[in-house]
């Protein structure tokens, strides 16, 4: 079992940034995968970055060069860091531990948080 708790979301200018963090209620370290995904409303929930232990990450394209994906592994917390923000980047981001959808994803783990709401204004 793993427990993730995420922060940092909140209203925000186009263009502006915001960063998330998610804590994991067990080390870090023994997650193969984290990873950030989100839904917007009426969407289907998506691979925004994931995260492997061995440091390689995936990211959706349109978020690649904006969104930044990265772990502190003694405080057992990923994050990611949002700039340049756009206002389809709005909606409700969610952690996940396992890495569901991603390329490295065998099956097995799959832990999500309750979701931190971010809204992108123009």
């Amino acid at each position: 079992q793993v427990q993730l708790v995420e922060s940092g979301g909140g209203l925000v200018q186009a263009g502006g940034s915001l960063r998330l963090s998610c804590a994991t209620s067990r080390s870090i370290l023994s997650i193969n995968i984290m990873g950030w995904y989100r839904q917007a409303p009426g969407k289907q929930r998506e691979l925004v970055a994931v995260l492997a232990n061995g440091g390689g990450t995936e990211y959706a394209d349109s978020v690649k060069g904006r969104f930044t994906i990265s772990r502190d592994n003694a405080k057992n917390t990923v994050y990611l860091q949002m700039n340049s923000l756009k206002p389809e980047d709005t909606a409700v981001y969610y952690c996940n531990a396992g890495g569901i959808g991603s390329s490295w994803y065998k099956g097995g783990m799959n832990y999500w948080g309750q979701g931190t709401q971010v809204t992108v204004s123009s």
